[in-house]
């Protein structure tokens, strides 16, 4: 691909495992990369399960005592010298990317990967459950979206 390309995720039905190690591999590449509508993204696993994992994971920013970390950082070996750092994130994409077409990965969907009998969660509720204060704020963009789109 080319160099300085972006790349537009559509986070609507993916499982959060294989989508992230996709998502690695295209940055570690190189590539920017956005995700849209990632509340909408899956976990395996029953909801209350997810919630306690989620629960354990440590949420202070600056713990007294440091947390174990990966023995080499991946900015620090060859393969990981071309990613470009922390992903931007915006409430609402800017206006040159709202153009654009969101790439969906079928291989990835929660249809295709799961069984029908297999419990999952959404990442939108577990984020609310823990303390994410925005639950509502995707969902009024995407209805004026829609009903932009039912006029024409």
């Amino acid at each position: 691909m080319v160099e300085g390309h972006l790349l537009v995720f559509h986070g609507c039905g993916p499982l959060l495992c294989l989508l992230g190690a996709i998502v690695a591999n295209q940055v570690l590449l190189g590539l920017k990369m956005v995700m849209v509508h990632w509340e909408s993204i899956n976990v395996s696993g029953y909801f209350y399960r997810n919630k306690l994992k989620c629960l354990a994971f440590p949420s202070t920013p600056r713990p007294r005592v440091a947390p174990l970390r990966a023995r080499t950082a991946a900015h620090k070996t060859m393969r990981g010298i071309g990613c470009p750092g922390p992903a931007p994130r915006w409430d609402e994409l800017p206006p040159p990317q709202i153009r654009r077409k969101a790439m969906a990965v079928p291989a990835v969907r929660k249809v295709v990967r799961l069984k029908p009998t297999r419990k999952f969660a959404s990442l939108g509720r577990l984020a609310h459950e823990v303390g994410w204060k925005y639950q509502a704020m995707p969902t009024a963009p995407e209805k004026k979206r829609t009903e932009k789109n039912k006029i024409h």
